[in-house]
């Protein structure tokens, strides 16, 4: 076993690695750019070292500081994680010419399975199913609209180095295919340094399934079973559980037997992912091989009860697996929800920033429920621009899917950030989908089901008996502190009014409530207008984040925000401002003329924090809807900004290479 191993990366993976490494007593280095000075996994690590600047070409992606650092160290040994140099060929062979070991598989099955035209004439030869496509390169978008039109649209245009949702595009026509073509060798350049390009049939109504392989260096390779990862958005995971709830035994073996002949067809060592695209009728297709630690690793630990990390780190010592295909059993679901930076209301553009307040839901392992959070930031952490948006993975286990789902959505109410904005509010409403709970996924199911992007679902009756029973209990423990004030003129008489009027959103709501309880636990029923009193009880005080309790004997754990005259709930997906006044305010307010929004319809403004890539336009030319304007890169993806409407530019604010704020001007039309 090796005493001190080098972690190649950074944010969560990197803490991790650590976590595993000291629980098998390995000392750990960790490497950082300048960004990632005061960033957690160098504050967990025992050793870490400077790589270079912000970055990540100059820095996590530079093989000589890597090894310099492993060399200053005296690391035997160099986990790269995922992303950055963890399918690298390249990268392992120079590893291996310093004498340092490379936790991952060797070189040739990094580059046999790294190239996907490679990976799929392979797979082919070892009797894996593979997507009708051609799998030569392509010279230029000219050919890709011919090739894409001899294999029948809809096609998917993919990086050959790609990963991550990055260098991918569909098209539906020719026009789409040229512009695909264009945008995904642009992306594959500058996220891979390689823009190779190839294009296959897009199989309809399709299911991403993955199979979990583990293979030692002495001819042992098992599989671990299926993870469903279809909650895509722009081909980047969004929710995966363990197992799929489509598969069936014999298809699940088939899968896994695939898998495993892959494997061995390039004689692989380490963890690696068979990727698969799965059609309604449950044919399954190789989509492509990860020969490394895959984001979504924890909920196959979940349910097999092994540590990944720990069998990445045997296997590179040269131990045997310690177990055969027969003992390896499922117990129960696992979910994994990706906490992203990025804004689900703005279409989910990436957000950075300062995390003010970074509070996850607390760790725990039962019998009958586990939840786990894998992260690499802290409250006070920044979010930067140069790295991946993720913020944390966070993973609940249960002994059925339905139990699962339910304790993520009570995870995901009491996982507080502030800061910058995130992707709870649309992780908790997916949670509550029922397309989502019954298991009916394909990877469009997001596209499908928010075409029109994200907003707020509106609350039905009992969300909003909830929403403002709640609201109405913070308003009345907010008085009766007030009342109760030692700087009171009159003492209080211990009487709280009957009648409320909650304002949510732009609704408003009579209540009564009754017999209020004041004292560590707060109690009372509340009436919503004509329907059933509801009883509330809560611990709340002011100044909580989190208000627990239950309501109508349901337990419920949502976050308080205050706002101006009022607060902000945020439970269950919905984002509501609340007012609680008195019945002849509210008959006043509703009065007050409501402020116009400023008009911005003749501007083209900055999405999200970003770099300006490309502009498409010049003044004094008209465009039509449609028409691209300019490309801003933000977090590693290029977003095409496009005319809403057929114009003529008179002004541009900005210019290639710019750094632009969310809502910078920058362009204007006449």
């Amino acid at each position: 076993m090796f005493d001190k191993i080098l972690i190649a990366n950074r944010g969560e993976i990197a803490c991790r690695i650590i976590k595993t490494a000291k629980r098998l007593g390995i000392a750990t280095v960790a490497v950082h750019s300048d960004a990632d000075a005061d960033a957690l996994h160098v504050e967990m690590a025992d050793e870490a070292v400077r790589i270079g600047p912000a970055p990540a070409t100059e820095s996590y992606l530079v093989t000589e500081a890597i090894i310099e650092a492993a060399r200053q160290t005296g690391a035997q040994a160099v986990h790269p994680g995922y992303g950055f140099l963890s399918e690298r060929a390249a990268f392992c062979e120079a590893l291996e010419a310093e004498g340092i070991v490379f936790i991952g598989p060797k070189p040739r099955a990094i580059e046999a399975m790294g190239d996907k035209i490679t990976s799929k004439k392979i797979a082919a030869e070892a009797g894996v199913s593979t997507v009708p496509g051609h799998m030569g390169l392509i010279a230029d978008a000219d050919e890709a609209a011919t090739i894409a039109g001899q294999i029948g649209f809809p096609v998917m245009i993919k990086a050959s180095a790609g990963g991550g949702g990055k260098g991918m595009r569909i098209a539906w026509n020719e026009a789409e295919a040229r512009d695909g073509f264009e945008r995904s060798k642009s992306e594959a350049a500058s996220s891979f340094g390689d823009d190779r390009i190839f294009i296959e049939k897009f199989v309809e109504q399709p299911r991403h399934i993955e199979i979990q392989v583990l293979a030692d260096a002495h001819g042992n390779c098992i599989h671990l079973g299926e993870r469903e990862c279809s909650i895509q958005r722009r081909n980047q995971k969004v929710i995966e559980e363990a197992p799929s709830p489509f598969l069936d035994e014999e298809t699940r073996a088939a899968m896994g037997e695939q898998a495993v002949a892959l494997a061995r067809a390039v004689d692989y060592q380490s963890a690696g992912t068979v990727e698969f695209i799965v059609d309604k009728d449950r044919n399954f297709y190789f989509l492509e091989m990860n020969t490394r630690l895959q984001v979504e690793h924890p909920v196959t630990e979940l349910v097999t009860g092994l540590d990944l990390v720990e069998q990445m780190i045997r296997v590179a010592a040269g131990e045997k697996l310690a177990f055969r295909q027969e003992d390896i059993e499922l117990d129960g679901w696992a979910i994994e929800s990706r906490v992203y930076a990025e804004d689900p209301v703005r279409g989910f553009l990436p957000s950075i920033g300062r995390l003010t307040r970074y509070r996850p839901p607390a760790e725990l392992r039962t019998d009958d429920l586990a939840v786990r959070n894998d992260t690499g930031v802290f409250a006070g952490a920044e979010i930067s621009m140069f790295y991946d948006p993720m913020i944390a993975k966070l993973c609940t286990w249960a002994p059925t899917r339905v139990a699962a789902i339910d304790a993520m959505s009570d995870a995901l109410d009491a996982f507080v950030i502030d800061g910058i904005a995130h992707n709870i509010p649309f992780l908790s409403s997916l949670m509550a989908h029922p397309r989502w709970r019954d298991g009916r996924l394909t990877t469009n199911f997001i596209a499908e089901e928010y075409p029109d992007g994200f907003a707020s679902p509106q609350p039905d009756e009992e969300a909003r008996h909830t929403l403002a029973a709640i609201s109405l209990s913070v308003e009345l423990i907010r008085k009766d502190r007030l009342d109760r004030h030692a700087g009171r003129i009159a003492p209080h008489s211990g009487r709280l009014g009957e009648d409320w009027v909650v304002k949510l959103g732009g609704d408003y709501f009579d209540m009564r409530v009754a017999e209020p309880r004041p004292g560590e636990r707060w109690s009372m029923s509340v009436t919503l207008e004509e329907g059933q009193p509801v009883f509330v009880e809560t611990g709340f005080r002011l100044g909580d984040v989190l208000w627990t309790g239950t309501v109508d004997g349901q337990a419920v754990v949502a976050q308080i925000r205050p706002e101006t005259n009022g607060v902000r709930i945020d439970w269950r997906g919905h984002q509501v401002i609340a007012h609680v006044m008195q019945p002849h305010v509210a008959r006043l307010e509703g009065l007050m003329p409501e402020k116009a929004m400023a008009d911005t319809s003749r501007q083209l403004l900055c999405p999200m924090p970003g770099l300006v890539v490309s502009l498409a336009v010049e003044v004094g030319q008209s465009v039509q809807a449609g028409q691209t304007l300019a490309v801003i890169e933000a977090m590693k993806m290029e977003n095409v900004l496009r005319a809403e409407r057929d114009g003529t530019i008179s002004v541009i604010h900005a210019e290639v290479g710019d750094s632009l704020a969310v809502d910078a001007v920058i362009l204007e039309f006449e």
